[in-house]
Order: structure tokens, then C-alpha cells, then sequence
């Protein structure tokens, strides 16, 4: 068994603890009409309830519902700073009462709390290996536990009991250990999604405070897409008015105006200014390499791949990892910009991108460092190139792999060099008409390898503190900025977390961002991993957003979100709760290279361009809005 507890605390008056170290108080309280004696009937909640409260000591959310006809629960939560701030780790179970009497005056309008074994306590989050022993048979919360904010406690007990009888009849008893290793086997996949969802929507109130400021419409739509379940369209079809809110509020807060059809258009659908580069709409092409170039030189298959996304209606396309020097590639088929035939061809490129499509188009400029001189990946993924080799560099002489060649140790020579050929490739990218650049200083390419303490072990001005790790990305960020028209902006891809106890984490991210936009850079780009192979994402829908949330909550510079983010309605969800600013979509773009288009005629949306030679298949729209 594994019992891992949250940092939020709940009681009963009930609060939870918070993932990275608050506390809940957990233990239910009723609330009873005291008006009631006086011969008038009580007034329960209706329905489920949230209140979300702030006081000098920090913030409370209230999870309530009805319990029956006389009385209601009222669970309440906290992070752990604030429990103690208000002094509840030494209150007795009355000062509690008294507590949130006084705090939620208001909501509870006259009504009283009960005391029910109303302690505080840190949720624990239950995880067993075997929910069986012999003649014991685990159901429900002693199995598997799920934050009691998705209300499937009850009802993950039940669907096990009915699985528990299935599987006998299905098995019998001739065989108990087999029955129910059946039971459970027909259970887990459910329960580990539940579970999943349960942690994210804990997570999610464990950081209510970041999320109570924005408007109401937004923070509602926030709340009740926390759990990635429920999304944008999801949403529209249970409460539409709240859906329409969101839109407009959305609307309003970019400046946008209204569409041709006198409604909002969807999140996705607003345009946004980077810099004083206005992108049509927010869904984004994101870098995938092709491994198709020859001695980085592009053909026609990189027009056909990135010219029929743009046709495809994406507002912004990225180039794949596209490299500044020969030696800077991750495999000969990688591209380059670092001669005057690259310039000539991805000229040719953003010349049809900006003349049949309304699209904007940028490029990855990137070193792979240590993970350089490899294999295409169909041909034999990530082993060192037997042919052809050339040197890697990193900031240390340490192998991304074992049994790799071992990469030189930068010097201040190597640094220069590698320096001046970002520039050098910068202004091939000014002469090729881009319209925006983006430096890849994520997934254990050289830059990213810079950041991470796994991937840099340096003793001198370049390594130990995350101030000296910065140092060189940011000598590299000030040069290319420098040799960028200043009306052009400047993104960097980062990986804002390496899924590892001594890498990077999602604090590091923020200092990280703060310092890239400091120096210039307009937009946060926010992926993760690849520094290490000791690395262990946690992969799921949308799963890297949550760090793309933080870095745009508490810095100054446009985000945008990455991973998992599987179509429109994801990138509605995305948006419409203010998790980010731009959505990047790379595996969905291989399956529909027309999936802003497909979108645009899906809800309906009326200016959205079509090119002209594919109007006779655009649908027909109905009217929004009515």
C-alpha cells in the first residue's frame, strides 16, 4: 500500500492538503437553519456548493452539499501556511467552529455549524498494490482514495462491489486468488484515471489563490474545467450561458472585437499581439523535425509539410529544430540555416507562407550539444552515428548516454563560436522574412543542457546556482535579440521541469522566465524533460500545461502551452481559463494539417480564411449565437 498526503488540510468543516506542502483540514460539519425553531421550514443547500473566502490569513474554499433534508455538509480547505497563520494548528475543535463561523458569516446566513469529529487533517491520497489477501478483499477508499472535489468516493466503492460479483460470476470460486485478481484487474484502469483526475483537481484548489482574481465568468469556467474531464466543448453542452460569459469576458480582456456574425469568437480564434506581430488566432504548428534535410539544406517536402499548415489556418507555424552550424545538428537529416543555399530555400518557404495564407511563420534556432551526431530516428533511434561522426560539445565532457562519445567541455572559445553562429543564423532568418524567432533552450539540447544541474556539473562562473547556469542562455538570448529587427519578437522554448528530485523544477522555470524575458524575449514557450534519461514525466492530456499556468501567473511575458493538447477543444480549454496565452500542437497537426480550418467550421466560426481554391469545400456555417 502506498499513502502519499497532500499539503492542503480540510475538517469537517473538512480541509485537504496541498501537493507540495499545505495542508487540508479535513471532517465534516452539518449546517442546520436555526431559524427552524422558530416554526419556519430550514433552507438547504440546493446544490453542490463551492465559497472560496480570503481573509488577512490567507484562503479558504468551502466544498458543500446537501446531506438531508435538515442539514448540509461543509467541508472546508486550506493550505497548510495558512492554517497556521490563523492559528488553527492549536485550536480546539469548538475554536474552529467558532473560526469559520466568523469567516463565513455571510454564506452561512444565520445558519449553524455542527461539530461531527470535525478535525483537521492532510488528505491522504491511497494507493495499494494487491486489493486482496486471502480471504480479505479491499472496496472503495481502502483500496484507492480520490479527492473528495470530484465526488467519486462512493461511487468508486460501488462500481468495485458491483466488479467484485461480476467477477465471481464470471470466475466462480474454484479458483479465489484468480477471481480476484480478475476483480482487480477489471477495476484499475478506471481507478488510476480517476485517481489522476482527483490529484489534478486537488492540485488545482491547492492553488485556488493563483485563480480567484480573475474574473467571474473565467474563474468559473477555471473550476470546472480543473480536472481536464470537462472541457470547452464539454462544458458548452452542460451550461452554455457560462460558456457564452467566458467567450466575451475572453473577448473583452484581448481588446479583440466582436466576430462578423456580432458574437465572441472561441478563445482559439482571438487574435494576439507578440510584440507588434499580430497572430490571427492562437493555435500554433509546433517543431517537429522531419530528419528529411540533406547537409541541412531543405527540399519540397518541408515546403509541402509546413506550407500546407499554413493553408491548414494555424495563425502561427515553427520551423522544425532548425540548427546553426553543421555540427550543431542532432542527425544529418536535421536543417540548418548556416549557409547562403539554407537562406535561398527557407525563403522560399515563408514567401508562400505569407502569400497564400493569413499564417505567421517562425523558426527554432537550436545547437543539440551533447545529443548531437545520432542516427535518424528510423534508422537506428539515438545511437551514435558510425559514419560521419563529428565532435559534440556540452557544458561538461559528460555522455547523454552510456557508451556515448563524450562531448568537449565548452571553453570561452567554444562559447564565442557557438554564440556568433546564433547570430550568424539570426540574420539568415531576417533575410528569409520570418516573423518571429524562437531559441530551443529545452530537452537537453545545448542551451537546455546549460540549465539543468543533471546536464551541467561546471565549477566556474557557468555552472552551480541557477544565476550561473542562466548565464550563458542569456549571452546567447542578448545576442540574437540584438541582432533581431526590434519589431520582430523573440520566443524561447524551455523545459520548465526535469521530472527528476535534482533537476530542474517548475520554480527554477519561473526565475528562468523572468531572466529570458528581461532580456528580451516576448514569449515563453513551456515544455519539459530531456536533460535526462533518469527523467520520469508523468504523461496525460494537456500534462504540461499546469507549468505553462505558473509561468504565466507570476511573470510578465505571454506564455505558451505545449504537450498532450489534442485539437481545438483543448486549446479552447486552455485558453478560455487563462492557463495561456498561445496553444502549440505538433502530433495533431500530422493527423489533420487542415485542423484550424476543420475547427473554425465545428463551432460555426465565420472568419476564419479559407484559401480561395478551397472555398467549394468549405462548409456551410449556421448561425451562432441563437
Amino acid at each position: 500500500m502506498n499513502i502519499r498526503s497532500s499539503p492542503l488540510k480540510s475538517t469537517g468543516l473538512e480541509i485537504p492538503p496541498f501537493l507540495t506542502g499545505p495542508i487540508f483540514l479535513m471532517g465534516k460539519v452539518k449546517v442546520r437553519d436555526v431559524v427552524r425553531r422558530r416554526g419556519t421550514e430550514p433552507d438547504p443547500l440546493e446544490a453542490f456548493t463551492f465559497v472560496f473566502k480570503e481573509n488577512e490569513h490567507g484562503l479558504f474554499a468551502v466544498h458543500a452539499y446537501p446531506f438531508d433534508s435538515d442539514t448540509s455538509t461543509w467541508i472546508v480547505e486550506c493550505r497548510e501556511e495558512t492554517f497556521r497563520a490563523a492559528g488553527l494548528d492549536r485550536a480546539s475543535e469548538e475554536d474552529t467552529v467558532a473560526y469559520c463561523r466568523e469567516l463565513f458569516k455571510e454564506e452561512l446566513d444565520g445558519h449553524e455549524l455542527l461539530t461531527n469529529r470535525s478535525m483537521w487533517r492532510t488528505f491522504p491520497t491511497v494507493r495499494c498494490e494487491r486489493w486482496a489477501h486471502e480471504n480479505i478483499v479491499l472496496l472503495g477508499d481502502s483500496a484507492h482514495t480520490a479527492h473528495f472535489s470530484i465526488g467519486s468516493g462512493t461511487k468508486l466503492a460501488m462500481e468495485d462491489a458491483t466488479a467484485l460479483v461480476e467477477a465471481f460470476r464470471t470466475h466462480g470460486d474454484a479458483d479465489i486468488p484468480a477471481t480476484l485478481a480478475a476483480y482487480q484487474e477489471s477495476r484499475r484502469g478506471d481507478v488510476i484515471k480517476i485517481q489522476k483526475a482527483a490529484q489534478t483537481s486537488l492540485e488545482w484548489f491547492e492553488n485556488a489563490a493563483r485563480h480567484v482574481h480573475q474574473t467571474p465568468a473565467q474563474f468559473q469556467f477555471n473550476l470546472m474545467t480543473r480536472s481536464k474531464r470537462i472541457t470547452y466543448e464539454n462544458l458548452k453542452l452542460r451550461d452554455p450561458a457560462l460558456v457564452a460569459d467566458a467567450d466575451e469576458e475572453f473577448r473583452a480582456a484581448a481588446g479583440a472585437a466582436l466576430a462578423s456574425d456580432g458574437v465572441p469568437a472561441p478563445p482559439a480564434f482571438t487574435p494576439l499581439q507578440v510584440g507588434e506581430l499580430e497572430l490571427p488566432n492562437r493555435i500554433v504548428v509546433s517543431p517537429m523535425c522531419q530528419y528529411s534535410a540533406r547537409d541541412g539544406l531543405i527540399d519540397d517536402w518541408h515546403l509541402v509539410h509546413l506550407g500546407s499548415r499554413a493553408l491548414g489556418g494555424a495563425g502561427l507555424i515553427i520551423t522544425e529544430m532548425t540548427n546553426v552550424s553543421a555540427d550543431g545538428r542532432i542527425t544529418p537529416g536535421c536543417t540548418g540555416l548556416y549557409t547562403d543555399e539554407h537562406t535561398a530555400a527557407w525563403r522560399r518557404v515563408v514567401n508562400f507562407v505569407h502569400e497564400r495564407s493569413a499564417s505567421k511563420i517562425g523558426i527554432q534556432l537550436a545547437h543539440a550539444g551533447r545529443k548531437g551526431s545520432t542516427s535518424h530516428s528510423w534508422d537506428n533511434q539515438d545511437a551514435p552515428l558510425t559514419e560521419g561522426a563529428w565532435q559534440t560539445i556540452g557544458p561538461d565532457d559528460t555522455p547523454f548516454r552510456e557508451g556515448w562519445p563524450a562531448p568537449k567541455q565548452m571553453d570561452r572559445d567554444d562559447m564565442d563560436r557557438v554564440r556568433d553562429e546564433f547570430v550568424a543564423a539570426t540574420r539568415r532568418a531576417r533575410e528569409a522574412g520570418f516573423d518571429l524567432v524562437e531559441l530551443h533552450m529545452a530537452h537537453g539540447y545545448l542551451l537546455s543542457s546549460f540549465l539543468s544541474p543533471l546536464s551541467n556539473s561546471r565549477t566556474d562562473e557557468y555552472g552551480g546556482t541557477l544565476e550561473n547556469r542562466l548565464r550563458y542562455p542569456l549571452e546567447v538570448l542578448e545576442a540574437v535579440r540584438a541582432a533581431w529587427p526590434a519589431e520582430k519578437p523573440v520566443a524561447c522554448r524551455i523545459s520548465a521541469c526535469d521530472w527528476h528530485p535534482e533537476g530542474l523544477n517548475v520554480d527554477d522555470a519561473v526565475e528562468i522566465s523572468r531572466a529570458l524575458h528581461a532580456a528580451g524575449c516576448e514569449l515563453i514557450d513551456v515544455s519539459s524533460a530531456g536533460n535526462s534519461l533518469e527523467s520520469k514525466p508523468v504523461y496525460g492530456r494537456m500534462y504540461q500545461v499546469p507549468f505553462a499556468e505558473r509561468i504565466k501567473r507570476e511573470t510578465d511575458a505571454l506564455v505558451m502551452a505545449v504537450g498532450a493538447i489534442q485539437g481545438a477543444d483543448h486549446a479552447n480549454t486552455v485558453l478560455a481559463a487563462g492557463r495561456a496565452d498561445l496553444c502549440a500542437l505538433a502530433r495533431p497537426h500530422l493527423a489533420d494539417p487542415y485542423l484550424t480550418l476543420h475547427a473554425a467550421s465545428r463551432y460555426d466560426y465565420p472568419d476564419q480564411p479559407w484559401p480561395g481554391q478551397y472555398l467549394m469545400g468549405k462548409p456551410r456555417l449556421e448561425p451562432r449565437g441563437e
